[in-house]
């Protein structure tokens, strides 16, 4: 029998084209490829039968060199992982039972049968919600794991070294485009630090395939080979993290990051494709030089996929949970945002809430600019990412800085809106929630180079809101309508030299425009001056001319007063001709109001709430009317009309941001004091007429009383205890007129008064800076002096003072103050009474022939009537002594403006012997009064 002629060595073609043959068998191949496959089944079959008949050796070498050669071209003109659809419609020629069938691209590939043909492809998927617009939607392709071993390659031990380096720099090529090969595939054992690939595992995409090399291959190869494939693990890791962070709910800034590491990823598919080339077409493109040739690109990649994994970390999306002790805070931004979403038509966030977005991602991309400063190539390319990384969020900052509008769809802006808080909730809100929380700043999102201005952006925005809020027509079309993205006036990159000038310039143009809209527009000097006519009683003609028409209704239960006809007379009262509120221009604006709590009740709710020496401009959040009883224990039933009047005041936005609700209810309860205390000095100087003082007789025929009831008190009875009686509550009654006759002058004349005068002049200044503000010659704005902030501040501020130095924010002065308003008061209303018990005591007498001497006079009424008398001094002296030495104490502490105070109530501590005798009358006091 002949021998069989030895084969030829194989050439060069030869080799590329049996590497071709073997790689196509385990990738995926289109449809073309298919119909082409079959074609060579049919030869090699008819190859069979010629090799039964003709020479075996000679004939199987030629065939198979030809057929390897067209296998090879057309491999090499189609894409492995796209099928070619249009092919598969134009050629009908196909068996039903050689189409692929299309498999989701989440269902693993199930291991392939020995007696099934091997037939791996791809599809494209449908697009989804979940899916980024430009994410990949072809099928992941079968594992290289799962393929026969019919279609496996001979094993690297029995090749060369030049076969093993020509085969593994093919394979290479495939895997720096994100696929297997036939000697480099990907891991699936287990390692102490890492878990195996699952390429249907977005976690595992994401932090990136890991390869394993085919035993038996030489060393020096495989170390060449780790290099490349550590850079094409972060080719995969990046197109995972482009397909995920593209998604909607990452927002504009981490499309932009996407947008710019996929220009970085274009070069270096540039690059594969060149060495593709060079592979091809020369025979001395070696393994060595491939990896020289990728080390720049390689050194990129590096530092994208480092940032990548940590945007990915801070993301939580590599398997890091959030914290356990996320505050209640953020849960409340979250359920406002996805409330936001709703209302808008959208849907909710699957964002989870550590998420590093926006500004976050801009700090992030910052902080690794400093850490590597000391690396060129990783400065120029993290500036790179950060200029066009910035450029959706400098969007978003120019049109709130310039138009004072959010436009955030993504909360990744440092400042949020909180669009469940409107301006027509003005009237209802006590706690200024909609200039504080309205617009807040998102700590978190605030970009590094915005840091030491964080606050002029806000308030810039903040300003230009409210004026655009109060902008119609042409204002508004010539300021707000602008288009800013293709402004040369304002930065559109972090980088831009303009980029801090610009934020200081437009803080300054929003605050002089609010000013000017507030001071001149809405004239809110005169609306000041106005609230301080009415609340605090200046110029209170109309106010004295009110309690007299209203005096019957007053004396009614609080709920039982008739506001409509208390608004009704005041009404009267302001349009009366002669009265100084008939000029004010503002008088429509007073409304009549009955509180539910009493003032005391109310206040020590306030005070309770923020401490006994709480700092008066800390009182923001607690002066809210509360609905149920008051503290002092009495029922909200029992108080009088003249206890719960107090005036409210209409004031139109934006000026109620400025004479907000809080601050009007400030107002009121400096109103409330002070109509207590007229009240009661009218009380006391009532009860004296009442008893035969000046004017006492006309009082008398006035009121109906009778003559012996105003004699009791001014004709001689000739008892001495009588007469020293009446003595002794005269004196009671001047120190208790006199105490509150200086209080009531305190608080207006000393407290006040200055400080409204101080505070005036501060909002005048202000006026005159902006009416004379001007641009200087270089164009550039005049520094702002005053800001609308410091306005609003500077008005809490005085009427905070006010509160505190009236003794209405220390619970220890106001429970004291308190007890002594209310025990002169009772002794003022109790005045008709004592009368009525001493004429019984000592009845009226006139001589007859009969009777020529008085009747003996009842000594057990008398001694009751001393009692009675004794208490209420008691009570009185008591209660003064520890308000002065309280006083004393806090002007030597922290207030002291309390010593005028104790000074001018010092004088109604003297006169008064509290066991009997007649004592001494305070400085000042005369039986006129």
């Amino acid at each position: 029998m002949a021998a069989t002629p030895p084969a030829r060595a194989a050439s060069v073609a030869d080799r590329r084209a049996s590497a071709a043959l073997r790689q196509q068998s385990t990738r995926p191949t289109s449809a073309a490829t298919e119909r082409l496959r079959g074609s060579i089944d049919e030869t090699r079959s008819h190859g069979s039968d010629v090799h039964r008949k003709r020479t075996a050796t000679t004939t199987t070498e030629t065939t198979r060199r030809r057929v390897l050669e067209q296998e090879a071209i057309l491999r090499r003109t189609k894409v492995p992982s796209q099928p070619s659809h249009a092919s598969e419609q134009r050629t009908p020629s196909v068996r039903p039972d050689e189409l692929p069938i299309p498999k989701a691209a989440t269902a693993k590939t199930a291991p392939v049968s020995p007696s099934q043909p091997w037939r791996p492809t791809a599809t494209l998927l449908p697009p989804t919600p979940m899916h980024a617009p430009l994410a990949s939607r072809i099928s992941i392709p079968p594992q290289a794991k799962h393929a026969p071993d019919s279609v496996r390659p001979p094993s690297m031990a029995g090749m060369n070294l030049e076969k093993q380096e020509r085969a593994l720099m093919d394979d290479l090529l495939y895997v720096l485009l994100g696929f297997e090969g036939q000697y480099v595939t990907f891991a699936t054992q287990r390692t102490s630090t890492q878990e195996p690939y699952d390429p249907f595992d977005e976690q595992s995409r994401l932090v990136g395939p890991r390869y394993t090399i085919a035993s038996g291959i030489d060393p020096s190869l495989r170390d060449l080979a780790m290099q490349v494939l550590k850079t094409a693990t972060h080719a995969a890791a990046l197109d995972a993290f482009g397909d995920v962070m593209n998604r909607n709910e990452y927002g504009s800034v981490s499309h932009a990051l996407c947008s710019a590491v996929r220009k970085l990823q274009k070069d270096f598919l540039v690059l594969v494709a060149q060495l593709e080339h060079s592979f091809l077409n020369s025979d001395s493109f070696s393994l060595h030089q491939m990896s020289l040739q990728l080390r720049k690109s390689a050194h990129v990649l590096s530092h994208l996929y480092t940032l990548a994994q940590e945007v990915l970390k801070e993301n939580g999306l590599l398997g890091a949970t959030t914290d356990d002790n996320e505050s209640d805070e953020d849960d409340e931004d979250e359920f406002e945002n996805v409330l936001a979403s709703l209302r808008d038509g959208g849907g909710a966030s699957t964002r989870g809430k550590k998420s590093c977005i926006g500004g976050a991602l801009l700090v992030l991309l910052s902080r690794r600019l400093q850490a590597m400063s000391g690396d060129p190539q990783a400065k120029d390319l993290l500036s790179s990412l950060l200029r066009d990384a910035s450029k959706p969020y400098l969007r978003m900052l120019n049109e709130w800085l310039h138009h004072g509008n959010v436009k955030d769809p993504h909360q990744e802006f440092m400042v949020k809106e909180t669009k469940s808080i409107k301006r027509e909730l003005l009237e209802q809100d006590y706690t200024d929630e909609y200039w504080e929380k309205r617009y807040t700043l998102r700590p978190e999102l605030v970009p590094i180079q915005l840091e030491s201005v964080k606050d002029r952006v806000l308030l810039a925005g903040k300003y230009l809101n409210v004026v655009r809020e109060c902008s119609t027509g042409a204002v508004f079309s010539s300021t707000f309508s602008t288009d800013l993205s293709a402004s040369a006036n304002v930065p559109h990159d972090i980088f831009a030299p303009a980029f801090l000038s610009n934020v200081n310039t437009a803080y300054i143009d929003a605050n002089r425009a609010l000013m000017v809209l507030l001071l001149t527009t809405h004239q809110l000097p005169q609306r000041l001056r106005s609230l301080k006519h009415y609340f605090f009683l200046d110029r209170s003609d109309w106010f004295t001319y009110f309690l007299e028409l209203s005096h019957s209704e007053l004396r009614k239960s609080a709920k039982s007063a008739n506001v409509g006809k208390l608004q009704s007379l005041l009404d009267l009262v302001l349009h009366t001709p002669g009265s100084i509120a008939s000029d004010d221009p503002f008088k429509e604006d007073v409304r009549i109001s009955i509180s539910e709590t009493g003032l005391v009740g109310w206040l020590m709710r306030v005070v309770n709430v923020q401490g006994m020496d709480a700092d008066a401009t800390s009182l923001t959040n607690s002066y809210t009317p509360a609905p149920e009883g008051s503290v002092s224990g009495k029922d909200d039933k029992e108080i009088a009309a003249h206890e719960a009047l107090t005036l409210d005041f209409g004031v139109p936005f934006p000026l109620s941001l400025i004479i907000s609700r809080v601050t009007l209810t400030r107002y009121q309860l400096l109103f409330r004091y002070l109509l207590g205390l007229k009240h009661l000095e009218g009380q006391l100087i009532n009860s004296w007429t009442d008893a035969g003082g000046v004017g006492g007789s006309v009082a008398g025929a006035v009121k109906g009383a009778k003559s012996r009831d105003v004699g009791i008190w001014r004709r001689k009875t000739g008892s001495p205890k009588i007469e020293l009686w009446k003595k002794r509550a005269w004196t009671l009654r001047s120190r208790m007129l006199t105490f509150t006759q200086q209080l009531l002058y305190f608080c207006t004349a000393e407290v006040i008064e200055p400080h409204w005068r101080a505070f005036m002049s501060r909002l005048e200044a202000s006026s005159e800076d902006e009416a004379g503000a001007a641009r200087t010659t270089t164009g550039e704005p005049n520094a702002a002096r005053r800001t609308v902030d410091e306005l609003m501040q500077d008005h809490v501020d005085f009427l905070a003072t006010c509160l505190k130095e009236c003794m209405l924010t220390n619970a220890k002065l106001l429970r004291i103050n308190s007890k002594v308003t209310s025990t002169c008061l009772m002794f003022a209303n109790y005045t008709a009474s004592l009368t009525r018990s001493l004429d019984a005591a000592s009845p009226a007498f006139t001589p007859t022939p009969s009777a020529p001497t008085p009747p003996p006079i009842d000594g057990a009424k008398l001694e009751k009537l001393f009692s009675i008398l004794t208490q209420y001094e008691q009570h009185f002296s008591r209660h003064l002594k520890i308000l002065l030495d309280a006083l004393n104490y806090l002007a030597a502490t922290e207030t002291v403006g309390f010593l005028g105070l104790c000074a001018r109530l010092s004088m109604a501590a003297e006169g008064g012997n509290v066991e009997g005798g007649f004592g001494r009358r305070g400085p000042g006091v005369g039986d006129g009064v």
